[in-house]
């Protein structure tokens, strides 16, 4: 076995596989990592022991939550449900705030670098030119670059696989920590400017994330960011939705698309969904879209720099006519496959990159820098370069625009061309990348750009968007993948200019779609996504038919990127099927031990000892006599909560009950779940050597209806029913007291 693939959990007797020894376990994902033990009969099912933390999404019955909820009085109750409203709709104001700057930082600090390039350029100070453009995005990188490896280094990359490995149930270090988002907001708006290709949208998605993970676990104690008032919401599960809303309204925020974050969220990012979530989730993205309109509307008006004037839609391609006959539905059937082909090379590109890239971002944070100020030379020097292989085009006469335009967008770039002519490359390169693609999805505009010009801009942001994720910066996907797929898109469309109805500029739109789908593998959310961005709901069923086809053809070669992008991080994941081998086992055959179970009132140098020499996060508790007629299941304990009894000192010299001193002296929010690691640890525990011998009653704080299966359960049902409920744990009882269990362990 390849040992740079297993981790091993040094307290505990559990090993948790990653990388490629992953696919030759058999529930190598530690969601499902099983225990047993022959004594009690009972085995347990959960996920603790690995590097990363699973989350308790489980409501956990015990006495004092009965309690809590038996004495909460009616306007407790609504109090409780108007903030959860009252949550969603700042979660939609904050994200909807920090997309409008993002938009405004960036079309003013990439406004002002473009418009000195061009006055130097207009000047013929070629050289200095370059100089100009290579020296502000060096130094904007380089700054991205420090933020992501000395403040935040969770900050690098897109933030949805790590969302998304978070809604299914695992808890990453500081994933979503502030200053996870500080560097998220700062680090974007920086490498955006700096001209990578990469996209804002990824990040906006967890930035979203992190705005809802700062309001629900009560604020940041490391921070003084802390609030009394939030403290019913110190719990998994409802961080999750509120997380879930977060991730949301950042696509809302992103692509000015509120449906398509809403559906976002359901098809790609969440693992559990129902109907509350759903409109507590519109509601949210709905405030995004009112914020980002409101601000749009103030910034026409020209008190916001460089950031031009426009409403919620970004790329309206509606003024073109939608018609299409055989011909086109053939060339939109072959932009599919093409989308489905050059998605799953993407992805295979993308992984081995970043397989390299985790080897050299080992070295130091000085190798990271150098790895992103060596790519950001790169981009400049092709985006600067590649223009002068473009041939000069003489200005359009029929076009509205001014040309060659002289500002910082627009689709008729002079550089280094005579009056009245304009380079088609340099109006791709040297643009922001939403000038971009906004200039190929332009319609009516058909021979505004050279096939020639068009394969080199598709080749080169191909090859810039592999090599740039990866890097030390906040990085999306989404603009990389819409800008090749635009370009190649449009490409197709010039190729079939004879025999098709549909311009290029729909062109252009169905491939930057095939892309999308062959990349991600989404379709529903992706489709509503690109309608919402270019407000043309007659190219509906082509948009359909085309994420259809690519997704199909990139499933024959590999899983989505984001897919593959939790695994390489070794996330576990629990897929929302079972795998085919799972029906040819049960749930026996996959449990292993030994299982370590408490009593009801136990001695706490037991307790003191299993979680000294273990790292399981919950623990059987069996009821014996003289407490029960027979040995019998009482329930299951947290680590967690067992640490906080502890501390509590609730302690007796006998062996008896004492659960209504519990109840009385301890409160179900000293048992709530403490942000960002804060919650009481074993080095806080001061237990004396005479007190080892006392006994503590675990009763009040045991999950008394834990989930339970049958031994002979399929494994496949049995995993099924795991995700699909959100467990950590799951108790696999013997259909008889009398039944001895072969014990495995994986």
């Amino acid at each position: 076995m390849d040992q740079e693939n297993k981790v091993a959990n040094e307290e505990g007797d559990i090993e948790c596989y990653y990388g490629k020894d992953m696919e030759d376990r058999i529930y190598s994902q530690p969601l499902l990592t099983k225990r047993y033990n022959t004594t009690s009969q009972i085995a347990i099912v959960g996920a603790n022991a690995c590097p990363v933390e699973s989350l308790d999404y489980e409501i956990i019955e015990n006495e004092l939550f009965k309690q809590d909820w038996r004495s909460r009085r009616t306007i407790q109750i609504f109090q409780y449900v108007l903030l959860k409203w009252a949550f969603a709709l700042i979660i939609g104001l904050g994200t909807g705030l920090v997309g409008i700057f993002n938009n405004i930082a960036v079309e003013n600090i990439s406004g002002f670098k473009l418009l000195m390039t061009t006055k130097l350029m207009l000047e013929h100070k070629y050289y200095k030119a370059f100089a100009a453009l290579a020296s502000c995005n060096l130094a904007l990188a380089a700054a991205a670059a420090a933020l992501c490896a000395y403040i935040a280094p969770a900050a690098a990359g897109s933030g949805i696989p790590e969302v998304k490995a978070y809604l299914n149930g695992v808890d990453a270090h500081s994933i979503l920590a502030p200053s996870t988002l500080f560097v998220k907001i700062f680090g974007s708006i920086l490498c955006v400017s700096a001209g990578f290709v990469v996209g804002k949208e990824g990040p906006m998605v967890h930035t979203g994330a992190c705005i809802a993970s700062l309001i629900g676990q009560g604020g940041s104690r490391k921070y003084h960011l802390t609030w009394r008032w939030l403290r019913y919401f110190k719990n998994d599960r409802d961080r999750r939705d509120l997380i879930t809303c977060g991730a949301a309204a950042g696509v809302a925020s992103a692509f000015r698309a509120p449906v398509g974050g809403v559906l976002f969220a359901l098809e790609e990012a969440a693992s559990w969904w129902r109907s509350a979530l759903l409109w507590r989730t519109f509601f949210t993205t709905a405030v995004v879209a009112i914020v980002l309109r409101a601000f749009i509307q103030l910034c026409s008006t020209g008190t916001c720099g460089l950031f031009g004037e426009g409403g919620l839609i970004m790329y309206d391609v509606s003024a073109a006519k939608v018609a299409y006959s055989v011909p086109d539905i053939l060339a939109v059937i072959l932009l599919g496959v093409i989308g489905g082909i050059f998605g799953s090379l993407y992805n295979y590109l993308v992984d081995k990159v970043l397989r390299t890239y985790s080897i050299i971002n080992e070295k130091g944070p000085a190798v990271k820098i150098l790895l992103v100020v060596t790519i950001s030379l790169l981009t400049s020097i092709c985006s600067y370069g590649l223009p002068w292989f473009a041939t000069c085009i003489p200005c359009p006469i029929d076009t509205t625009e001014s040309c060659p335009n002289t500002d910082l967008s627009g689709n008729y770039k002079s550089f280094q061309c005579p009056p009245n002519h304009y380079n088609d490359l340099a109006s791709l390169f040297l643009n922001t990348n939403d000038d971009a693609i906004r200039n190929l999805l332009s319609t009516s505009t058909t021979k505004e750009f050279h096939i020639s010009s068009l394969f080199i801009f598709f080749i080169a942001i191909y090859c810039l968007g592999v090599i740039t994720y990866g890097i030390a910066i906040p990085s999306g996907l989404f603009i990389p993948v819409i800008l090749a797929g635009a370009g190649y898109g449009r490409l197709i469309g010039r190729l079939f200019d004879p025999i098709t109805k549909l311009d290029v500029g729909l062109f252009a739109l169905l491939g930057a779609a095939s892309f999308l789908g062959g990349t991600m593998r989404m379709t529903v959310s992706l489709c509503v996504i690109l309608l919402e961005l270019t407000n043309d709901l007659l190219l509906l069923p082509l948009v359909m038919l085309v994420l259809l086809i690519s997704k199909t053809v990139g499933d024959m070669f590999n899983h989505g990127v984001y897919d593959q992008i939790v695994k390489l991080k070794g996330l576990p994941y629990m897929e929302a099927h079972a795998e085919p081998y799972m029906k040819h086992l049960v749930a026996r055959d996959v449990v292993s031990g030994p299982l370590i179970t408490f009593s009801g009132v136990e001695k706490v140098g037991n307790i003191l000892h299993a979680l000294k020499t273990t790292g399981h996060n919950g623990f059987p508790v069996i009821d014996e006599p003289p407490f029960a007629d027979a040995p019998e299941l009482c329930g299951l304990v947290l680590r967690s909560h067992l640490l906080v009894l502890l501390k509590g000192k609730i302690f007796s010299r006998d062996r008896v009950l004492s659960g209504d001193e519990v109840v009385h002296r301890i409160s179900k929010f000293d048992f709530a779940k403490a942000g960002s690691g804060k919650g009481v640890k074993l080095e806080d525990l001061d237990i004396k050597d005479e007190e080892m011998d006392m006994y503590v009653d675990l009763h009040p704080i045991t999950n008394t209806s834990p989930y339970t299966v049958v031994e002979t359960m399929s494994l496949a049902k049995a995993a099924v029913l795991f995700r699909q409920l959100g467990l950590r744990h799951m108790c696999v009882v013997p259909k008889s007291q009398g039944v001895s269990l072969q014990l495995l362990e994986f």
